[in-house]
């Protein structure tokens, strides 16, 4: 065999061997992404739709050899946090482990509850038949009480990992008042409520809640997080 074509063998065993390699780390990572998905809908309640997910990027077989994936990023339409329905549902976990106990070194969630959700929070906690809306930059609740129209700004926090709404600005018949001063207690049932966040991987809690152009974007992180097994 001349040098020229001896170069040329080689050349085309390296292809050949290369594209062996590249289809096999493919096909390992397909395999994760299945499983991914299944992870997702084992970790988030009501799940809605199918999970779109992508783990680890390229090469992926180096990862799944020392037990741990880089990344893996998943969506879903619509899931249950804490028994509130939430949509648009983002999931970003980093160095996760391939077996038991399966963890991630950090996780986040992002969600948003709907001004639809926010409504049925308040009514459950306050009785009240109230309708949310999303002004600007602000969440406000509109209705009647005791057959007097009521407006008022709802401001959400994050303290200690737990998510609370307060109505502040409260007017009845267009006037500000105190919650305080409205008979029945309705004051009481209006201020600091909570909202809850079981049902959340261990090792993470809320940390932020945004108003956006829907409801109430929320996110939730976390370090060492772990993770609930497939099935």
């Amino acid at each position: 065999m001349s040098a020229r074509g001896w170069v040329a063998g080689v050349v085309v065993t390296v292809v050949v061997l290369g594209g062996a390699t590249v289809v096999a780390d493919r096909w390992a990572a397909g395999e994760a992404r299945d499983r991914t998905v299944a992870a997702v809908e084992d970790n988030l309640d009501g799940v809605v739709g199918t999970p779109t997910v992508d783990v680890g990027g390229f090469p992926f077989l180096p990862q799944l050899l020392r037990g741990s994936i880089d990344e893996a990023t998943g969506h879903v339409e619509g899931a249950t946090i804490g028994g509130i329905a939430a949509t648009d549902v983002d999931v970003d976990a980093r160095d996760v482990t391939t077996s038991e106990p399966y963890t991630a070194g950090a996780a986040t969630i992002r969600a948003t509850l709907p001004t639809a959700s926010i409504e049925k929070l308040v009514a459950d906690r306050t009785g009240l038949d109230l309708t949310v809306s999303v002004v600007g930059n602000q969440l406000q609740v509109t209705g009647k009480v005791l057959g007097v129209s009521l407006g008022a700004d709802v401001v959400p926090s994050v303290v200690d990992g737990a998510l609370k709404v307060d109505v502040e600005g409260l007017k009845l018949g267009g006037v500000t008042v105190d919650p305080s001063r409205l008979p029945g207690g309705i004051g009481d049932r209006l201020d600091d409520i909570a909202v809850p966040t079981d049902g959340l991987p261990e090792g993470m809690q809320l940390t932020a809640a945004d108003v956006v152009a829907d409801g109430l974007r929320v996110t939730a992180s976390g370090t060492d997080v772990v993770l609930r097994a497939q099935g």
